[in-house]
């Protein structure tokens, strides 16, 4: 009998995860993703985080060692404000989480881990189609047929849509929704920094009247940093700005940062520029046959860093209970997925409901107006920050996911 086929929307971060994991249980996978292959819509970076990682350990033939990216020591955090341009906190968090939850957060290059991960997944024997962009999802008794912009057309048992914050999957399953501009835009870019190695890799976030500056390594030599401002809305996209646009950033009042991001912005390369949208949260995750993972479902601000370590949690997951009820990977009827992915989203939507939240939250605590507001949110942080213990406490209902003692997959 032939495997059981799944087609998986999208090859971001968690299509080809889940792919290679789904593949090496039994299933034949196909991936359809929108963009080029090697597109520099990918975004810049990504914080993985232990939960995150512990999810990639468990991938076959993948070696987490050779991620490219950065382990992180410590946590800084500044003030850069006329009459306040003081250090608030230094945390070695990141090193003690370590210790504790057996990995430690590493800033990686977001298109090079895509594409280790693809190369995985490829390898799994997942076969991926670029360029291909659904238009619609049409649901029989057995299977699913997928519609594309070209016309043409493909059939699979089920669907998961992995396709991100902008999901045709989500669109087709429950309809367009709207998306709230939260008054905040990013402006991001990489820059060399050739004595990093002697300032330590720390990540650190300086603070503004209005604006806030994160920055973190992504390898020995490279710094990724995002600045997050009030601003008139832009399109909710990843947006390489022009040459002259970013020439005139790099010379800007926003590029005139003190502490460790002083001269920062000015050795950039490939800015980029986006807007931050708040979305509805979604009660269910599923219809049918197809059922939506990672940011497709729960999309988040980036303020945790745990929109892509959520999707691999999300990923162990659906992978645990699809095998757990079917480990021989046979097709199964309707109702038999339709349990499977309320289980899942069972366990699933509260978690990131919460981390959802706290994203927003953190966003509004880094990017508040007016010098007595930013004198008070300078305090909240000076207090967040002051026992490293504490923190290590408050971050364990994150950092310990989704599992703990042995994997379950």
């Amino acid at each position: 009998m032939a495997p059981t086929k799944v087609i998986i929307i999208g090859c971001g971060i968690a299509g080809p995860v889940l792919g290679a994991f789904l593949q090496n249980k039994g299933y034949r996978v196909v991936i359809y993703e929108r963009t080029k292959r090697d597109s520099d819509a990918a975004g810049v970076s990504l914080m993985l985080q232990s939960n995150g990682l512990r999810v990639l350990s468990l991938l076959p033939n993948f070696d987490i060692a050779a991620i490219p990216a950065q382990p992180l020591d410590s946590m800084n955090f500044r003030s850069w404000m006329p009459d306040a341009e003081v250090s608030l906190a230094e945390s070695a968090t990141p090193r003690l989480g370590r210790e504790r939850f057996g990995f430690q957060m590493r800033g990686a290059e977001r298109p090079e881990l895509q594409r280790m991960l693809i190369d995985t997944a490829l390898a799994s024997g997942v076969e991926i189609h670029w360029e291909q962009t659904p238009t619609a999802l049409e649901q029989g008794d057995d299977e699913v047929r997928v519609l594309f912009a070209d016309g043409a057309a493909d059939t699979a048992s089920f669907v998961i849509g992995c396709d991100g914050i902008h999901s045709s999957t989500r669109a087709a399953l429950f309809g367009k929704e709207r998306a709230d501009y939260t008054g905040c835009t990013q402006i991001g870019g990489v820059s060399v920094v050739e004595d990093l190695k002697t300032k330590g890799y720390a990540m650190t976030t300086i603070y503004g009247n209005g604006n806030s500056l994160i920055m973190y390594p992504i390898s020995d030599r490279k710094v990724s940093w995002a600045v997050t401002q009030f601003e008139a809305e832009e399109r909710d996209t990843w947006r390489a700005m022009d040459a002259e646009k970013q020439e005139e950033f790099k010379k800007g009042p926003l590029s005139q940062w003190g502490f460790e991001g002083a001269g920062l912005i000015a050795s950039a390369h490939r800015i980029v520029k986006y807007g931050l949208y708040d979305r509805p949260q979604l009660t269910t995750w599923h219809k049918g046959r197809v059922a939506l993972l990672g940011d497709a479902a729960h999309p988040t601000s980036p303020h945790l860093g745990q929109g892509a370590n959520q999707a691999f949690e999300d990923v162990y997951h659906l992978v645990r209970l699809l095998t757990q009820a079917n480990p021989t990977a046979a097709p199964q009827p309707t109702a038999a997925l339709a349990a499977v992915f309320a289980e899942y989203e069972g366990l699933r939507i509260a978690r990131t409901a919460i981390l959802v939240n706290g994203a927003r939250r953190m966003g509004e605590l880094r990017v508040v107006g007016g010098v007595d507001a930013c004198l008070a949110r300078n305090e909240t942080v000076r207090r967040m920050y002051t026992d490293d213990a504490q923190v290590l406490e408050k971050t364990a209902f994150v950092l310990e996911g989704p599992f703990t003692g042995a994997s379950e997959i």
